[in-house]
């Protein structure tokens, strides 16, 4: 990176009053002051693993978010509702408050964790791999690297397949720097903080005429994630009217875990 900028310890510094503080590592690329959605997204996540697991639910299934502002980087406060908690299942609420408004609304379903062995000869399985491991994959940066700190030093990339900003492609992602300081983040916050690049790796419009930012997100997992490295193949597809889908299939060293999905709004930038 060029910039000389000291790197702070964390995305986010827990503060006495139970709210957070966002460092420069979440800035994004869209605008200097506003976050990349994936650590705020990552944020939500902790709060709500920490509410289900009272409740013996340890798996986060599924997480959608409806991004309704962009996040400022600033103070931040989490509230999280139990929507209904069952033997097996519940189903979380929360939002995210920046300024006294809602910046972002969010439901997620935790379940149970249940050891269960499968047949050997079932059909699909076994799940397919990422298209490099990440040890195989040389390491790049994002083409928004360098210019301040922000998203791209909270996080280092490897190249799987593809080439960024060119299409389709897949990105290993691992945290660089812890997401609440003092706290080693979880597989599930590791993933919420990678799964929103999808729109971002596999762009096909030029980043400098054209904004594709996407307002949800949308994360499925079908097993809980293992190990630092978290990999996004992703795609971008777009329509005639403004919109688009960003779909990302998800995966640790192990294989496929899950998927994403980004509904996106292209706009022309302006000078």
């Amino acid at each position: 990176m060029t910039t000389t900028e000291p790197l702070p310890p964390a995305a986010y510094t827990a503060l006495a009053d139970g709210g957070f503080r966002a460092s420069a590592l979440t800035r994004g690329p869209w605008d200097a002051g506003h976050q990349h959605a994936g650590p705020p997204v990552a944020l939500v996540c902790r709060a709500v693993e920490l509410a289900a697991r009272e409740h013996g639910l340890t798996h986060i299934a599924r997480l959608t978010a409806n991004l309704l502002r962009p996040v400022p980087i600033g103070e931040l406060g989490v509230e999280v509702t139990a929507d209904y908690v069952g033997r097996n299942a519940g189903h979380y609420s929360a939002r995210l408050v920046a300024g006294g408004k809602d910046v972002g609304r969010f439901t997620l379903l935790a379940q149970r964790a249940s050891p269960l062995e499968l047949p050997g000869d079932l059909a699909g399985h076994p799940l397919p791999q990422a298209p490099r491991t990440p040890d195989a994959s040389p390491q790049v940066q994002f083409p928004f690297a360098g210019k301040a700190v922000g998203y791209s030093d909270l996080v280092q990339t490897r190249l799987a397949e593809g080439a960024f900003w060119h299409g389709p492609c897949a990105v290993w992602f691992r945290m660089h720097h812890p997401l609440v300081e003092g706290e080693a983040p979880s597989a599930y916050q590791r993933v919420a903080v990678a799964a929103d690049s999808g729109n971002g790796i596999s762009a096909v419009l030029d980043f400098q005429r054209y904004s594709f930012v996407n307002s949800d997100l949308t994360i499925n997992l079908l097993r809980p994630p293992v190990g630092e490295w978290i990999c996004l193949q992703a795609r971008t597809a777009w329509g005639p009217q403004g919109g688009g889908l960003a779909e990302s299939a998800l995966y640790d060293a192990r294989g496929l875990i899950g998927r994403a999905t980004q509904s996106l709004a292209v706009r022309p930038r302006t000078a």
